[in-house]
């Protein structure tokens, strides 16, 4: 049986895998995801999945106006993924206060990333919750 997981983290899940599926589609991806025991994914996750999905054009926008001297494609697909969710979750669904946004997003790189990857995460959602 699989682990329990949140759904912020079944939609990292879903949105890091789509880096490497480009020409899947996201509902492609869920139903992919549901079909293996590995992960079920909740209502919660696929509207996040989805929601980043059809905005990802304004999403990587907000990304890169505050990377200070770093590309995207220089991101790791950890860190990528992390910042897609909390753009989302900061700019388009603000379903948690911005501080637990944030922290969701740190543990998430801690879980799946290095050291590295929270830090620039935390920072870099950091400056787009002060606007």
């Amino acid at each position: 049986m699989a682990e329990k997981i949140s759904a912020r983290e079944q939609a990292f899940i879903i949105t890091f895998e789509k880096l490497f599926n480009e020409d899947v589609t996201v509902d492609e991806l869920i139903s992919f995801a549901g079909e293996s025991e590995n992960l079920s994914v909740s209502e919660k996750a696929k509207i996040a999945a989805k929601g980043i999905d059809e905005n990802i054009a304004e999403i990587d926008e907000i990304i890169e106006k505050h990377l200070r001297s770093w590309r995207k494609a220089r991101l790791s697909k950890v860190a990528l993924a992390a910042l897609r969710l909390g753009v989302f979750e900061l700019t388009m669904s603000r379903t948690a206060p911005v501080g637990v946004i944030i922290s969701e997003a740190v543990n998430i790189c801690k879980t799946y990333g290095t050291d590295e990857d929270k830090s620039f995460v935390n920072g870099v959602l950091g400056a787009v919750a002060r606007g």
